[in-house]
């Protein structure tokens, strides 16, 4: 949900669903009046408005790059779960279920037997690839990366639901290649990106230089590196091209792949990766791998080389010793701005989540996590799911042909709601407590193992793609599901001690949100059984393209940061989810008892209440260099656009507030973009 209701995972434990009140303890203010700044109209800036005085009092701690509400939700939760981590590794053997994290945590957190290992860990794939004599060769590597836990920068093939038969499993190849965050940085001459590029290069001779590089060589590798990132950048299609689900779409035999590129046998390449079990894949952007192709026999072997041992470095570094750490922090400083180095059990809590997350995850529902929440979310889905069908039922734009195909398409959602009904099986993870960077490669090894393993089979629809801990949510348009982890169950978004109007604006929202991107500009492009064909008439697809333009011109017009202003095409999806679970939202609670009594609470009406929580749900402060490179890379707005864009749109907040014309934010009612 922070940047993300569908993508960005963030590993937070739901703790506050546990809330009680002892005797004597002052009751919860879900809308604090301190934290507003009520000098400003909320008409000229409703986020400013809702929490101007947070915003003032709290600026971005040293060790991160912006401080929000997900963000205070990630510091407590991360207190909760080093509580969990530092229990498993302090009882090895308890039991089976905490003997693989607590190991993992107690391998990250022996700095002494790191710092005494150095790069030794990866000192043989080094000498590996250094003995590399031809481009077959080349392309063995990246496959033996591949399948032994290693990055391979490349060639990463994968096997997911074909998006036109979501019943069989294909593999599938996307494009990649660069280390920078996106191909702009190689390729934009603003001063920014150019600075950015200098410091890379700076970066990259220092790491060469720490596993034992001359000055010479380290610059010459580091030139090469550059060069052949430079190269894959221009080949790549842009984030508002991957957007296109049609054009990312390209299936090929594997012989009529290998015609396009002479020098990478595709099938045997896929064999050599355990990919044996298929007669063709998807391609995302085949003209990539016509340049990779040129590029295999048009750069030197030597070339190649560092570019593959620079790779492996940079996987490596974050989990090795500090002189290691600290370089790849030096540089991430100036990629985000963030000041000081996160704490070690901090960073290894996320990458234990992000590995173990099912292990985790079920010491976590154990814990922390009560039944009652469960109940309540499956009861505001379906809340929130019946809601959507009136409103679908009602727009004035939309066929009744395509109106019952959109109803059909709700109605048949998967709703997985707080942790999934199997836990994976890690039984195949060697965990040891002497071994960070082992344990790292056993659990990569184990997923890709798992991820291929699957073709063949029928598609299993159970899978999550977030943990249980996560306070995020997701929409799957293969699967046509919805996915609310248990993590999200907290305040802001849900507390059971907080009224309607809060919850609604909070938990609804999301719901609300997670629902429409099954009818976004990328989501409606997928049927109710999952494929990716066409179910709408021509006139009704371009009636919602013109009320989708409106939502791309009005974002396009946000500021940011100097002369950056928010993408609105990138951003297009999340921003159509904002407007339609906000109205989706609003609707499903003026059914509520609140709504109707219409009783104040500190001051405030329920209406009220309602948008000023969707407004502290976006409330925080960036550093510019993390808002800079989040103009590029996120496809969600920044938060003060999340939470303005929307209202602007909406009937009943010009209501609730007294929005009248003059205000900043006032839109006429013929101008407010309506959808869902």
């Amino acid at each position: 949900m922070q940047r993300s209701l569908k993508s960005i995972t963030l590993a937070l434990l739901a703790v506050a669903v546990l809330s009680w009140i002892p005797p004597g303890k002052k009751k919860k203010k879900f809308i604090d009046p301190a934290n507003m700044d009520q000098s400003i109209r909320p008409g000229d800036n409703f986020y400013l408005y809702a929490n101007g005085n947070w915003i003032k009092q709290n600026p971005v701690p040293a060790s991160k790059t912006r401080w929000g509400s997900f963000d205070e939700l990630r510091e407590e939760n991360s207190r909760r779960l080093r509580v969990l981590l530092e229990d498993a590794s302090a009882n090895p053997g308890r039991n089976a279920l905490s003997q693989k994290i607590g190991d993992f945590y107690a391998s990250g957190m022996d700095s002494a037997a790191l710092e005494r290992s150095g790069y030794q860990p990866i000192k043989e794939d080094l000498d590996r690839i250094a003995g590399i004599r031809n481009v077959d060769g080349l392309l063995d590597e990246m496959a033996y990366e591949r399948i032994h836990g290693l990055s391979s920068p490349l060639v990463s093939i994968f096997v997911a639901p074909d998006r036109k038969n979501v019943s069989q499993y294909i593999p599938q190849l996307g494009q990649g290649g660069i280390s920078l965050p996106d191909r702009d940085y190689y390729l934009k001459n603003d001063a920014r990106s150019s600075a950015i590029r200098q410091a890379y290069h700076v970066h990259l001779n220092h790491m060469f230089a720490l596993i034992g590089k001359s000055p010479a060589e380290a610059a010459a590798d580091a030139d090469a590196v550059f060069r052949i990132e430079k190269s894959l950048a221009r080949a790549q299609m842009s984030r508002v091209e991957m957007r296109d689900p049609y054009k990312v779409y390209n299936k090929f035999a594997w012989k009529d792949l290998s015609a396009k590129t002479p020098d990478i046998d595709w099938r045997s390449l896929a064999e050599k990766m355990q990919i044996a079990h298929a007669d063709s894949l998807i391609v995302s952007n085949p003209g990539y791998w016509k340049s990779v192709d040129l590029l295999l026999t048009g750069v030197s072997l030597e070339d190649w080389k560092a570019y593959l041992q620079w790779h492996l470095l940079r996987g490596a570094a974050p989990w090795m010793s500090n002189a290691f750490v600290e370089e790849d922090f030096a540089f991430n400083k100036v990629l985000s701005g963030q000041k000081e180095q996160t704490p070690r059990w901090q960073r290894l809590s996320g990458l234990i989540d992000q590995d173990l997350g099912d292990l985790l995850g079920q010491l976590y529902v154990e814990k922390y996590f009560p039944p009652a929440a469960k109940q309540r979310m499956t009861d505001l889905v379906n809340n929130l799911q019946a809601t959507f069908s009136e409103r679908i039922n009602r727009v004035d734009w939309m066929s009744d042909e395509t109106k019952q195909r959109a109803v059909e398409k709700l109605q048949a959602f998967l709703k997985k709601i707080c942790y999934p009904d199997k836990w994976r099986d890690y039984a195949a993870v060697t965990i040891r407590r002497d071994q960070l960077l082992g344990n790292i490669r056993s659990c990569a090894v184990y997923a890709f193992n798992e991820n291929v393993g699957q073709l063949g089979k029928p598609v299993d629809r159970t899978r999550w793609t977030m943990t249980p801990p996560t306070i995020n949510a997701y929409y799957n348009p293969s699967n046509n599901e919805i996915v609310f982890p248990a993590g999200i169950l907290q305040f802001p978004f849900f507390d059971f001690e907080a009224d309607d109007a809060v919850n609604y604006g909070g938990i609804g929202a999301v719901i609300g949100h997670e629902m429409t991107h099954g009818f976004d500009d990328n989501g409606r492009q997928f049927a109710a059984d999952g494929n990716l064909k066409d179910w709408w008439t021509k006139a009704d697809a371009d009636k919602f393209k013109s009320r989708a333009d409106e939502v791309v011109g009005q974002y396009n017009g946000f500021a940011v940061l100097d002369t950056l202003h928010v993408n609105g095409r990138l951003t297009l999806g999340e921003n159509l989810a904002d407007l339609g679970g906000l109205s989706i939202a609003y609707e499903a609670f003026t059914k509520t008892k609140q709504f109707k009594e219409g009783a104040k609470i500190d001051g405030f009406t329920p209406q009220q209440r309602f948008f000023l929580n969707w407004a502290q749900v976006w409330r925080s402060n960036t550093v510019p260099q993390t808002a800079a490179q989040l103009i590029l890379t996120d496809p969600h707005s920044p938060g003060e656009y999340r939470c303005n864009g929307p209202i602007s749109n909406i009937d009943a907040w010009y209501e609730a507030f007294h929005i009248k014309e003059g205000d900043k934010l006032f839109k006429p009612a013929d101008k407010r973009t309506r959808i869902w």
